[in-house]
């Protein structure tokens, strides 16, 4: 299945390869991606005869995070504007954390914002060394919102404070001793690594792995409604704030914003 910025491909074991398909802007989210996304997991779970999900990227990046030009639309529209487009992009995560199915992250090249967001929905991530990470919207005036509970489920709070603040750029073996990444491997080795992966669960109960998946999740940090409502509410709050129109005109004019500063050394 061809959709306009994602495909879904199927093979004869059961294995569906979702892959985000809009290279030219390095995968980021657009209002289609997130809308297409959220029916991707819907089609996929209903699928009885699909095994295990890999979720992977073409051209040179994962996914470098919201697109900035449906950002400065959200900046740009009416509070309830902001709310809409705030909940369509958490009830895609949501949609593709629920998924009762094994979902395999196979990352390359960048992964900042939405696109950790991504990997922290999947059960296994197995990354490129060359791969970088980043929190990266605390640079733009904004903050990691409908991601937040996500992230913090997979390396607690602890670990997500200073990534969450400071915005850093950060390589995968740093990715991996935060606890974002299951595996790091030589670029070379990724498909292997991929493969070796999706083997065991070709020889278990499909349905055992669905509700041992949702065991899990139940009896981890709870990512209930009343959580996903306040992400939404934060999200659209920053949106409104002179941070983020700053961050992203600056983005978009390719200038500093105005809290850029010089590093001095100590």
């Amino acid at each position: 299945m061809t959709f306009g910025t994602i495909r879904i491909e199927i093979d004869g074991r059961g294995v569906a390869r979702l892959t985000l398909a809009r290279s030219e802007k390095h995968n980021a989210m657009s209002g289609t991606m997130i809308g297409e996304l959220t029916t991707a997991a819907g089609l996929l779970g209903a699928d009885t005869a699909v095994r295990a999900v890999v979720l992977a990227a073409e051209g040179i990046s994962f996914c470098a995070g919201g697109d900035l030009g449906w950002m400065k639309a959200q900046i740009e529209a009416d509070r309830a504007g902001r709310m809409k487009e705030a909940k369509r992009l958490a009830l895609m995560f949501k949609a593709l954390n629920d998924l009762e199915k094994p979902v395999i992250a196979r990352v390359h090249g960048n992964a900042f914002g939405g696109g950790i967001g991504l990997l922290c929905i999947a059960d296994v991530a197995i990354a490129a060394d060359t791969a970088k990470f980043g929190l990266t919207e605390t640079r733009l005036g904004l903050i990691p919102a409908t991601i937040s509970p996500y992230v913090v489920a997979r390396i607690g709070e602890g670990q997500a404070r200073p990534l969450f603040m400071s915005g850093r750029i950060f390589d995968a073996q740093a990715a991996q001793a935060a606890g974002l990444l299951t595996r790091v491997v030589p670029s070379g080795d990724l498909d292997a690594a991929i493969e070796a992966e999706i083997a065991p669960y070709l020889q278990v109960a499909p349905g055992a792995v669905g509700q041992s998946k949702a065991l899990a999740r139940s009896l981890g940090m709870p990512i209930t409604p009343a959580v996903i409502e306040a992400t939404i509410e934060r999200l659209a709050d920053v949106w409104e704030t002179d941070e983020a129109r700053e961050g992203i005109s600056a983005f978009l004019d390719k200038r500093e914003p105005w809290w850029r500063k010089p590093v001095e050394p100590l």
